[in-house]
């Protein structure tokens, strides 16, 4: 049975569970295989199940996760009518940029619930332990309360003796009266129990946590800080525990991804294919080709002036998401903080700020821009897939929140290392002209396109028109 199959095989029990708790608003949705996982940072979340009054039953997907919901129709229902559905780990991380898409944040249940936990303790709020061999619920309890001052556990029960009678079980946790539930029984027997028990429970927060007694309890060790910043965590647990996590993460991973892949392959239409493959062609290309060059602009640059090389800044992307943008480095290492100062005397109308004699830039830093070759580092951010060659030019945060709602319809596209603007004049362009010519882009763009104006590019960047 595909996951679609599953979806509509639930749809009625998803509408009973959408009328228990109330919808969750202001927080970004990833598709993944019919699932609509959460793209928010740990904080919105967080504030989001910590409404008065709103009922929440959490989730969390991950590779093995999604293998699982594959195979049993039953596990991908409790998902599917799960109020969020939290992403975890690298692999949702990789299926979601095989769409296109990027997650604001991995929130793997480990470190997302004792940050919630954390939260709820300064409000008062309660929590319940449910699962895991006898005593790891006790160990794990008494951990929390040593690392979060003010949290209350009011109850624990083990996974075995303690879930004999559904019943019992339940009977008591209502009548400890948590705020919060954490059920840890492994994939899928946690989110199926709370699926199946939701209507029973009055917890106003529930979630399947997994291995995490364990790991509380000391029963397992995790990676070390530096593997988990890696991305790497399933290696550290493969090492750790090789025959029993074998399946799951050399085969389940890489079957994982093929299905991801398929899924991807299937959303993605012709031109986005040629699209992407095109990104990828001019972008590896040219870094292959202009190795020589860049050298040399490194060697310039430090012996220009002081400090790092790249430029490195937040900058808005496709739908919102934010990611770091590459540039060499064209002014003193202090333009930032100066900027404020500068706003004042900006060449151009609108909320995007250029200055025909910025003193921050460098001399060098006059070179690249004159003739845009600043701009080459976001090569990279080509191949990580953050930009495309061709798109709108990414916005600062800054500028974001101050665009009138019409000018949001540029974000829905990738943002572009060249475009409409930059061929037409780039600075010396309005605010309000250049959010026209995005949107017109956004609506009719082709691979021809795109072609056509990468074309025109050569000619813009040796013109130098409107560039400073």
């Amino acid at each position: 049975m595909t996951f679609a199959h599953h979806a509509l095989a639930g749809f009625a029990d998803r509408r009973t569970a959408s009328a228990l708790s109330a919808p969750v608003r202001g927080i970004d949705k990833i598709n993944l295989f019919g699932l609509d996982v959460v793209s928010a940072d740990a904080q919105s979340v967080i504030d989001e199940l910590l409404v008065p009054g709103r009922r929440s039953r959490v989730a969390f997907l991950n590779a093995h996760c999604a293998n699982v919901a594959r195979r049993d129709a039953a596990y991908y229902d409790a998902l599917a009518t799960a109020d969020m559905v939290l992403p975890d780990g690298i692999g949702v991380e990789l299926a979601g940029k095989m769409q296109g898409r990027r997650f604001v944040a991995n929130l793997n249940g480990t470190d997302f619930t004792p940050a919630l936990l954390r939260q709820a303790a300064t409000r008062g709020l309660t929590v319940f332990l449910l699962g895991g061999q006898p005593g790891v619920a006790d160990a794990a309890a008494d951990t929390l309360c040593l690392k979060i001052p003010g949290l209350r556990v009011v109850g624990t029960r083990d996974g075995f003796g303690g879930m004999a009678n559904d019943r019992a079980a339940i009977a008591a946790i209502n009548a400890a009266q948590p705020d919060i539930l954490l059920v840890a029984m492994g994939v899928p027997k946690q989110d199926l129990w709370l699926a199946r028990n939701a209507h029973r429970l009055d917890a106003r927060i529930t979630l399947g946590v997994g291995a995490l007694f364990d790991f509380l309890a000391g029963r397992v060790a995790r990676a070390p800080l530096a593997v988990r910043k890696a991305k790497c965590e399933w290696i550290w647990r493969l090492a750790m525990e090789p025959r029993r996590m074998a399946g799951r993460y050399v085969v389940g991973n890489a079957t994982f991804l093929a299905h991801a892949a398929k899924a991807a392959a299937g959303k993605a239409d012709r031109d986005m294919i040629l699209r992407r493959m095109l990104d990828l062609g001019f972008a590896g290309s040219a870094l292959v080709m202009l190795a020589p060059l860049l050298l040399l602009l490194v060697l310039a640059i430090k012996l220009d002036s002081r400090g790092p090389v790249l430029f490195r800044q937040t900058r808005v992307g496709k739908d919102g998401t934010p990611f770091t943008m590459f540039k060499f480095r064209s002014m003193q290492i202090d333009a930032e903080a100066r900027r404020a100062a500068l706003l004042a005397q900006s060449d151009r109308e609108g909320v995007c700020f250029k200055s025909r004699n910025d003193p921050r830039v460098t001399r060098v830093g006059r070179l690249l821009r004159r003739f845009s070759i600043d701009e080459l580092p976001q090569i990279l951010n080509v191949l990580r897939g953050e930009m495309s060659i061709v798109g709108p030019r990414p916005a600062l945060p800054e500028e974001v929140a101050a665009y009138p709602a019409r000018a949001l319809g540029r974000l829905a596209v990738r943002p572009g290392l060249t475009g409409v603007w930059q061929v037409s004049g780039r600075a010396e362009i309005g605010f309000d002209k250049m959010i026209d010519m995005d949107l017109a882009y956004a609506r009719s763009r082709t691979v021809l396109l795109d072609l056509l104006l990468i074309t025109m590019t050569f000619r813009a960047v040796l013109g130098g028109r409107g560039a400073y």
